[in-house]
C-alpha cells in the first residue's frame, strides 16, 4: 500500500517546508524553508529521518489528516494539543498513527508553528533542490482540503529516542539575540541605545515573509535610500519610517532598507513562534562583533 496522509482540514496554513533551496538568491528565490528550522530538525530527528527532510508546517493549528499506512508521526514546535484516534499523544515524541486513523492539531496555547514529521519523509517533487513551499518564490502551493500528502520508505532503523524534552515557547514575552547587521553605520550610538533598549509589541502584520513590530522609532543617522542589497532570514530591517520589521523564512530576497541588527540563527527560530500582541526586546548576543565600533558599542546593552 502506498503510504500517504490525506488533508482533511489544513487550518489557516499549513505547507510542506524542509530546510529550504539556498544557493538561488541571485535569480530573486530566497532560501526559504521552515521558519523554526530547530524545529523541523527536531521532529525528523525522533522519527529517525535526516533533518534534511520535508515536514508539514502547522500554521496555528486546525489541522486534521487521515493516514493511509501505518506511519510514525513526531509533531514539535507550537505547544498544543494533539490528537492520534481521538486519543491524546504526547508532543516532541515518536507517535504510531494506524492506517486510516485521523492526527489532530488543535489551536496552540503557546506558540505559533507546528511540525509534523513522518519516518520516510514528505515524498513531494524537489523544486530547484527542494520541496519547500515558498509564496514569494511561488514555487508550490498551500495545503487544501482533499490533497493527498505522499510519504516516502520508512528508515532502516527505529528512531533511538522515544521523547525530547523542550520548553514550552514563550506566551507573553521574549528576548531576541542578534548580532550587529551590515548597515549598522546608517544609525547612531543614541538610535541604537533606542533599538536595543526598548520593548516592542508584536503586531497581527506577521506571516512568513515577516512580523511587524510596534514601539519607539530609531531614527537613522544619513538621509536616502539603499540600493536593494541581499536580505536573510532574522534581517531587523528599519523602513523609513522607524518601526523595526524582522524578516521571516519566506523573506525577499532583496530589500533597500537599512539592516543594523540580524537574528542569531536559535533567535530567528524563536521569531517564528511569536504571536500578536507579544513584547519582544533584542540585544547584542555575547561576542556580536562590538570590538569593530567601541566608539559606539560601550554604552550599549548586551546579554548576559
Amino acid at each position: 500500500m502506498t503510504r500517504a496522509l490525506a488533508i482533511l482540514a489544513p487550518g489557516p496554513l499549513a505547507s510542506v517546508q524542509d530546510l529550504g533551496r539556498p544557493g538561488f538568491a541571485r535569480l530573486g528565490i530566497a532560501r526559504g524553508g521552515a521558519a523554526d528550522r530547530g524545529a523541523c530538525a527536531l521532529a525528523n530527528r525522533l522519527v529517525g529521518n535526516p533533518e534534511t527532510a520535508a515536514v508539514l508546517e502547522i500554521t496555528a493549528g486546525g489541522f486534521v489528516a487521515r493516514a493511509q499506512g501505518a506511519l510514525l508521526a513526531a509533531v514539535t514546535g507550537a505547544a498544543g494539543t494533539v490528537r492520534i484516534a481521538e486519543r491524546i499523544v504526547a508532543t516532541h515524541a515518536p507517535q504510531a498513527w494506524p492506517d486510516a486513523e485521523m492526527l489532530r492539531v488543535d489551536a496552540p496555547r503557546a506558540g505559533l508553528r507546528s511540525y509534523l514529521a513522518i519516518a520516510g519523509g514528505v515524498d513531494t517533487p524537489v523544486v530547484l533542490g527542494s520541496r519547500s513551499y515558498s509564496r514569494l518564490g511561488g514555487l508550490g502551493a498551500p495545503l487544501e482540503a482533499g490533497d493527498v500528502v505522499p510519504i516516502g520508505s520508512p528508515p532502516a532503523a527505529f528512531p533511538v529516542v522515544d521523547h525530547a524534552i523542550v520548553p514550552e515557547p514563550e506566551r507573553s514575552a521574549v528576548t531576541l539575540a542578534a548580532t550587529l547587521g551590515p548597515r549598522a553605520d546608517w544609525f547612531g550610538a543614541e538610535a541604537l541605545e533606542v533599538l536595543l533598549g526598548s520593548t516592542y509589541a508584536v503586531t497581527p502584520h506577521l506571516d512568513r515573509t515577516g512580523i511587524r513590530l510596534a514601539g519607539p522609532p530609531v531614527r537613522r543617522a544619513r538621509d536616502g535610500e539603499l540600493p536593494s542589497e541581499g536580505m536573510v532570514r532574522g534581517a531587523v530591517q528599519i523602513p523609513a519610517q522607524g518601526i523595526p520589521i524582522i524578516f521571516g523564512s519566506d523573506h525577499p530576497a532583496t530589500g533597500g532598507y537599512p539592516v543594523p541588527l540580524v537574528l542569531t540563527p536559535a533567535a530567528a527560530d524563536l521569531a517564528a513562534q511569536l504571536t500578536p500582541g507579544m513584547s519582544v526586546r533584542l540585544r547584542l548576543a555575547p561576542h556580536a562583533g562590538l570590538a569593530r565600533r567601541p566608539d559606539r558599542m560601550s554604552a550599549w546593552p548586551r546579554t548576559n
